[in-house]
């Protein structure tokens, strides 16, 4: 895994992606108002845990929502320690 990580986002299934080596880790929300997103579930396959990947998605799907002015609700333990140690 020397590359950079490629983060895809599919808005049919409210989620964002990443496929390294084969293995695919994901970051899903749901939309629960207008402009509101409750991000419900992060996965990294044991392969690729430690290798900050969800970090990126989390970063990545942040970034998104504070782009578009979303609100977000962290019903997934690992985004609301993620905001907590990233307040920004």
């Amino acid at each position: 895994m020397s590359e950079a990580i490629q983060v895809e986002h599919d808005i049919q299934k409210n989620c964002f992606s990443a496929v390294i080596d084969g293995y695919q880790a994901i970051l899903e929300y749901r939309v629960v108002a207008e402009a509101t997103w409750d991000i419900h579930h992060t996965y990294v396959p044991n392969e690729l845990r430690g290798k900050g990947i969800a970090a990126v998605l989390a970063k990545t799907a942040l970034a998104y929502a504070k782009e578009h002015h979303y609100k977000v609700v962290p019903s997934c333990s690992y985004i609301a320690v993620y905001l907590q140690r990233h307040p920004q």
